[in-house]
C-alpha cells in the first residue's frame, strides 16, 4: 500500500501530514483491522532506519519533485500570536489568556510604532491596545473607589492616562509596557483628585497632613477600639494638637453637602441642611445702641417718654398723639424734636 506525505505541509514548514491514500475496492468479508496492520507496515517500512533530521526516502521524493525555491521563499510559521489576525478580527482579544495577551499587545506595540500617527491605521491599532490594556486601568481604579467618585468616572481618567502611556512608550529602553503604563495611570488618577475632589482649595501640606490624620485613625481605632482623640493623634504623627485640629478642620471641604440635603437626625425629612444655617441678624447691631439708651430714656421726663412711646413703639401720627396728649400736633413735633436732639447728643458723648 503506497502512502504518500502532503506536499503544502512540508511547503509550509509545518509538521507534514500524511496524505489519504487513494480508495481502493475492498474485498468483501475483508478484515479491517487487517487493513489497519497492513498500513501500519507499510509506514514503517517507509520511516524505518531514517536517521533524526533527516528524510526518509520516501519524503525525500516527494520534496524532489518541489519547483525550485519553495522552500527558501516560503517563511517558517510563527509562533504566538498572529497581528494580522488580530486585526482582522478584534474579538479574539477578549478570548486570550494573560500570556498570549502580553505578546499581543508587544506585538501591537511594534505594529504601532511602525505606522505614521494620524492615520486611520495608527489609530485602530492604538484603540485596539487601549481595548486590550482596560482590565489594567480597572485594576488601578479599583484602589481609589472609596474616595467619593463614581468608579467609571475613574476608569475614564485612567484611560486617558493609559492612551498617554501608549503614545509616550518607547520599547527600545528595555522596560515592559506594564511597568511604564502602571505609574502613568495613577498618576493621572491621583492628579484628577487633586484638582477636582477637594471642594475648597488648601495647601498642600494640609492635603498630605489629611491623607497621615486617616491612615493614623485607622490604625489607633482598630488599636484602641474607638475613636482615637487629637492628643492621641498627634503622639502618633508626631505633631502637635494645633497642626491636628487644622488638619481634622481641613478634612471637612474634601466634599460639599447639598443645601437641600435632609438634616441629619430629622426623621421625617422635612427640614434641609440649609434651614439650619444661620443668617444674618440685623438686629444684633442695634444692641449697643439699645443699651446705651436704656438709661437715657428712664431720665426724660413722664410726657417726652409717653410721646417718644406712642410714636416709634405704637406707630401713632403725631395729631393722634396730641389728641391723646392734649396738645396740638406742632407742640408734638417740638417736643419729638428736641427730646431726639437731646437724646442723639447725649449719647454721642464718651463715657
Amino acid at each position: 500500500m503506497a502512502v504518500r506525505l502532503d506536499d503544502a505541509a512540508v511547503t509550509r514548514g509545518q509538521r507534514p501530514r500524511l496524505a489519504k491514500a487513494e480508495p481502493t475496492s475492498v474485498p468483501a468479508g475483508a478484515d479491517p483491522r487487517a487493513l489497519a496492520d497492513d498500513l501500519a507496515d507499510d509506514l514503517a517500512e517507509e520511516l524505518a532506519g531514517t536517521p533524526a533530521g533527516e528524510p526518509s526516502e520516501g519524503l525525500a521524493d516527494d520534496l524532489a519533485e518541489l519547483p525550485p525555491g519553495d522552500l527558501a521563499d516560503e517563511p517558517a510559521a510563527e509562533p504566538g500570536v498572529n497581528v494580522d489576525e488580530l486585526l482582522a478580527y478584534p474579538q479574539l482579544l477578549h478570548h486570550l489568556p494573560t500570556p498570549l495577551a502580553r505578546e499581543a499587545g508587544d506585538a501591537l506595540l511594534a505594529r504601532l510604532a511602525r505606522l505614521e500617527p494620524g492615520t486611520a491605521q495608527h489609530s485602530y491599532v492604538r484603540g485596539l491596545l487601549v481595548e486590550l490594556n482596560l482590565p489594567m486601568v480597572r485594576h488601578a481604579a479599583g484602589r481609589y473607589r472609596r474616595r467619593g467618585e463614581p468608579v467609571e468616572d475613574i476608569v475614564q481618567v485612567g484611560t486617558i492616562g493609559l492612551i498617554k502611556a501608549i503614545d509616550r512608550y518607547e520599547a527600545d529602553r528595555g522596560s515592559s509596557f506594564m511597568a511604564y503604563a502602571m505609574p502613568t495611570i495613577i498618576g493621572e488618577i491621583k492628579r484628577f483628585f487633586r484638582d477636582t475632589s477637594w471642594s475648597v482649595r488648601v495647601p498642600r501640606r494640609l492635603r498630605e497632613l489629611r491623607t497621615e490624620l486617616l491612615r493614623a485613625t485607622d490604625e489607633l481605632t482598630a488599636t484602641l477600639g474607638r475613636t482615637p482623640t487629637p492628643r492621641e493623634l498627634a503622639e502618633r504623627i508626631g505633631i502637635t494638637e494645633e497642626e491636628v485640629v487644622e488638619g481634622l478642620d481641613a478634612c471637612t471641604v474634601y466634599t460639599a453637602t447639598s443645601l437641600d440635603e435632609t438634616a441629619y437626625g430629622d426623621a421625617e425629612g422635612q427640614e434641609t441642611v440649609g434651614d439650619r444655617l444661620g443668617a444674618e441678624d440685623h438686629e444684633l447691631d442695634l444692641v449697643e445702641y439699645r443699651e446705651a439708651l436704656r438709661p437715657l430714656l428712664a431720665e426724660l421726663p413722664g410726657r417726652e417718654r409717653a410721646i417718644l412711646v406712642m410714636r416709634f413703639y405704637g406707630n401713632l401720627t403725631q395729631a393722634q398723639i396730641g389728641e391723646r396728649v392734649g396738645i396740638s400736633q406742632m407742640h408734638v413735633s417740638r417736643l419729638l424734636a428736641r427730646t431726639l436732639a437731646s437724646l442723639r447728643e447725649r449719647l454721642m458723648v464718651p463715657g
